[in-house]
């Protein structure tokens, strides 16, 4: 809350998500990503309020009660690898014996098995096993974060969300990192890969979904994205600049207060393109875009190829 009125962190977020499919939610820090992931296994602060559908098989991930949440969901239909991965370990437990007792929460693993199941665990998520009995303080941040896949794992929950899982990591970490995480979609699971990273999204991700100010304004498929003809928002095609590989030029100006967004397109202060209706009117999601003015598909296939 800020003087009196209600902050929209997200704002209309629309889309679906296949198993056997990775979809990267990319957008700069503050867009909203974290706490779109927080709104769907319903751990937004006790101040926030989530409205709207969220399914996820039979139930409404929106909707339902904390119960359901914590018995149903949770790591049993939807998993999450966290941000910052040492602050959900618990500081004064091992590593073997968090596995352990989520192994025993989420499967029907007899007693007597608990420890080879385990290890197996952390065999997926790539954890050396002569680590398993240290304390989360013990661990490098690469490590922490394997950790924390493996317990997100477990459950072999339909749905992995995996918020920023590469942050300060170096280059051929992240590129394992998200390997990892692809190896884990299947025909009955899919991920949701929230990153700021577009190098990791390009790696893995089959569809692309860009968030600017709360607001999804670009869905496209990440071989178009990426590729021919790139995307059609001012904003992605910003992105894309950005990297090292390409112009290596950042987006100009800063992303706005979500508490103090302009009536009309939040982009539009940023953008070379706007002008008055920009300036007035949001635009809707149309054709995959919320622009007044999208690029041209075959203009911006000529963009990218310059």
């Amino acid at each position: 809350m800020r003087s009196g009125h209600a902050i929209e962190a997200v704002t209309g977020a629309e889309f679906d998500l296949a198993a056997g499919e990775c979809l990267a939610l990319v957008g700069e820090s503050g867009c909203g990503k974290s706490v779109l992931a927080s709104a769907l296994l319903g751990l937004l602060p006790g101040n926030a309020r989530a409205t709207g559908s969220a399914l996820l098989g039979d139930i409404d991930l929106l909707t339902a009660g904390e119960d359901v949440l914590a018995r149903t969901v949770r790591g049993r239909r939807a998993a999450l690898v966290p941000q910052s991965p040492a602050a959900h370990l618990t500081p004064v437990r091992t590593v073997r014996s968090q596995l352990e007792e989520t192994v025993r929460e989420l499967t029907d693993t007899p007693r007597g098995a608990l420890r080879e199941t385990a290890v197996r665990a952390a065999e997926r998520a790539a954890f050396p096993e002569d680590h398993l009995d240290r304390y989360p303080h013990q661990l490098s941040g690469g490590l922490a974060q394997r950790a924390a896949t493996a317990l997100a794992l477990i459950g072999d929950a339909p749905l992995l969300l995996a918020d920023e899982p590469t942050t300060g990591l170096d280059r051929d970490l992240v590129e394992r990192t998200v390997d990892e995480l692809r190896t884990h979609v299947g025909d009955d699971r899919a991920l949701l890969l929230i990153t700021h990273d577009l190098a990791a999204a390009r790696r893995i991700a089959d569809r692309v979904a860009v968030m600017y100010a709360g607001r999804i304004v670009e869905l496209s498929d990440a071989e178009a994205f990426f590729g021919d003809p790139g995307p059609r928002h001012p904003y992605a095609r910003g992105l894309l600049a950005a990297l090292p590989e390409r112009a290596f030029v950042p987006v100009p100006g800063a992303p706005p207060e979500l508490g103090d967004l302009p009536d009309g397109c939040a982009f539009a202060p940023r953008c070379a393109r706007a002008d008055e209706i920009c300036e007035r009117t949001r635009p809707p999601l149309s054709a995959s875009v919320a622009c007044h003015h999208p690029e041209p598909a075959a203009a911006a296939e000529e963009t990218h190829r310059a």
